[in-house]
């Protein structure tokens, strides 16, 4: 049995492991382009780390597919006391580090659950801090509602009763035409094809792992949309989309306001999956949510690679 054989069998029964390292989500990204290391004890799993390999310009990359907010490696939870678990997670993890295959460049953005980075700085990582928001969920709509900022209630408010803006499910191709709007005013392509957001599409619906939500206005107009994936208890903001002509109608609060409403009771966290624009970020924290700082770990092995992402950064 391969590794990534052994590491589908881990995934149907750890539901600790996040979404997008999930082996069906790598699936629908990635196609055959993954891999995985995993560390174990005995015969028991007890570490992995997936990765997706990437060939460009020559290099060898070990990086992560779009529309996959973070990857790296899952620790099996234990319920050893702290220093005992900080020794555990210095053996696992530098046991997947080792085990990574030779490549020019690695870059994995860790899920914010894993806050403990040294065993790979040990071995010449490094680690660049980014923020996510996410949103603790609680049965009372009333607490979550005061817990809005003022703005996000009124243009709830505003898209509810003047502009009666009504959320409902939405096909994949009405909430495509509304997220290629978004890249379309900024003058830029999608970074992702339609087809492997098809494919994530086909497989978490096979799972009741989505919600795919338009905001529709009173002449049938789509106002904004909203795309949610969902795995344990965690719900992530994947992709949104609107209308730019109609972007001041509140609707993009509204549609994001029912996005959490209607999670499930399994879900006690919704994650905005962040952002480093400000605009967003501002947008993001009107919601209440907390901001989470998450680890961006590279390291690269190539010294031409190295300078070619100097010169890249002096030009931009």
């Amino acid at each position: 049995m391969t590794n990534k054989e052994k590491y589908r069998l881990l995934c149907e029964q750890e539901t600790s492991i996040p979404i997008f390292s999930q082996a069906w989500w790598l699936d629908a990204v990635a196609g055959d382009g993954w891999d995985v290391v995993m560390a174990k004890k005995g015969d028991q799993v007890i570490g992995a780390l997936p990765y997706v390999v990437k060939r460009k310009f020559g290099f060898t990359l070990l990086t992560q597919p779009s529309l996959t907010q973070t990857l790296g490696p899952w620790i099996k939870p234990t319920q050893k006391s702290y220093p005992k678990k900080l020794s555990h997670e210095k053996d696992v993890l530098g046991e997947l580090a080792d085990r990574l295959p030779k490549c020019d460049h690695y870059r994995h953005n860790w899920h914010c659950d894993l806050q403990n980075w040294l065993p790979f700085y040990w071995r010449g990582f490094e680690q660049t801090t980014r923020y996510t928001y996410r949103l603790l969920l609680s049965s009372d709509e009333d607490r979550l509602w005061k817990d809005l900022q003022q703005n996000i209630r009124g243009d709830i408010r505003k898209a509810r009763e003047r502009e009666n803006v009504s959320v409902r499910e939405g096909s994949l191709e009405e909430f495509l035409g509304l997220n290629k709007m978004v890249f379309q005013r900024q003058n830029r392509s999608l970074p992702y094809t339609s087809e492997s957001v098809a494919r994530i599409h086909e497989a978490a619906s096979a799972r009741n792992a989505k919600d795919c939500l338009v905001a529709e206005g009173p002449d049938g107009k789509l106002h904004a949309g909203a795309y949610i994936v969902r795995s344990g208890d965690t719900a992530y903001y994947l992709m949104g989309g609107g209308d730019p002509e109609l972007r001041n109608s509140g609707a993009t609060s509204l549609v994001l306001w029912e996005a959490i409403l209607r999670q499930p009771e399994t879900v006690d966290v919704f994650d905005f999956e962040g952002s480093m624009i400000e605009p967003i970020e501002r947008f993001f924290r009107g919601f209440g949510a907390v901001q989470t700082p998450y680890f961006c770990v590279s390291r690269s092995n190539s010294k031409l690679f190295k300078l070619l992402n100097i010169f890249r950064s002096l030009r931009n």
